[in-house]
């Protein structure tokens, strides 16, 4: 049998199964609870777990991501939404520096199974402070691990895997792909899919495309638009931001010689530049031409629309780029 799951579905049926698999699993988080989630992402949740299991917080994010801490060194397994990815900044301190830094501060006393998820990027006309990608800050933080799924199955089997984790892991979701849907099995579900590896989601020859995020699909269509040049593009869905995949990205430059990078977080420090260097750490001469990133211009996210789309990549601009490189 095969089921029609909705991104933000899959979100929720993962929390869902586990859950019910495991009565330490408890989600907090601002309408959570019977609101069912600014995206319908907790539906049914209380319903089915009711107030002592989902439980709707205050407007601070610092003091709940702080509350699920103390829940997780004591025996829970909390979950916890932060609605919008730039409030990520609300809460850096408890993230960073205490669940991130517990267990290896207490000698491994101390596990800290909690999950953090929340929703980035632009592309629905949100603004400035409601459409950032924040992903490149998480690569730099020993100790957390985070990770970036692109599609309905990826983000109910990461998030199963993550809630499952004894280490605290961030999900961060695409505000884009929120309605995106995908046919699914009974058996793919029972799937388990590791937080630290990429995935090469379409074989190719000529340029190897490293994407992240909503930009996954952006590439796929722009491998659609390539194929009256006769380029052949091999896309590698990156979705681990710590660790990121560097081998798997470097064994297929290996076949193609040619890299793009691509994401919605801005380019300096960025995912991009980071595999890049990794590439040249290990032979840069895979490379047969200087690779290139693709990523938004470098402003604040602009809110009218057509702003914005001239903000991000694009189909086109991903185009023009593998052309130019592998011409």
């Amino acid at each position: 049998m095969m089921l029609n799951l909705k991104y933000y579905q899959a979100l929720n049926r993962a929390i869902h199964d586990e859950m019910v698999a495991d009565e330490s699993v408890v989600l907090l988080g601002e309408d959570v609870g019977e609101s069912g989630g600014i995206f319908g992402q907790t539906k049914g949740l209380f319903d089915s777990f009711g107030s002592l299991r989902v439980r709707d917080t205050p407007i601070a994010e610092n003091g709940f991501v702080s509350t699920a801490i103390g829940a997780a060194m004591t025996g829970l397994r909390p979950v916890v939404e932060i609605g919008f990815e730039d409030f990520l900044t609300a809460c850096m301190d408890p993230l960073v520096n205490q669940a991130a830094k517990l267990r290896y501060m207490m000698g491994g006393q101390v596990n800290i199974p909690m999950v953090v998820y929340t929703f980035g990027g632009g592309g629905l006309n949100a603004g400035p402070q409601h459409s950032q990608s924040f992903a490149p800050w998480f690569a730099q933080v020993p100790g957390l691990k985070a990770v970036m799924p692109s599609t309905p199955l990826d983000t109910y089997c990461m998030t199963r895997a993550a809630i499952q984790d004894n280490n605290p892991v961030l999900v961060l979701l695409s505000k884009k792909l929120i309605g995106t849907s995908q046919q699914i099995s009974q058996d793919d579900l029972l799937q388990t899919m590791a937080l630290d590896t990429a995935e090469c989601v379409s074989k190719g020859e000529d340029i190897t495309i490293l994407a992240f995020g909503t930009t996954v699909s952006t590439a796929l269509r722009a491998q659609k638009a390539l194929q009256e040049t006769d380029i052949s593009t091999e896309i590698i869905d990156g979705r681990s931001i710590n660790p990121l995949d560097i081998d798997a990205v470097y064994e297929s430059v290996k076949k193609t010689g040619h890299l793009l990078t691509l994401h919605e977080a801005h380019l300096p420090c960025g995912m991009g530049a980071e595999v890049i260097a990794g590439i040249v750490e290990r032979d840069g001469r895979v490379l047969k031409k200087p690779p290139v990133r693709l990523g938004p211009v470098y402003s604040p996210s602009p809110f009218a629309p057509e702003l914005e789309k001239a903000y991000l990549p694009t189909v086109d601009s991903v185009v023009k780029a593998v052309t130019d490189v592998v011409a």
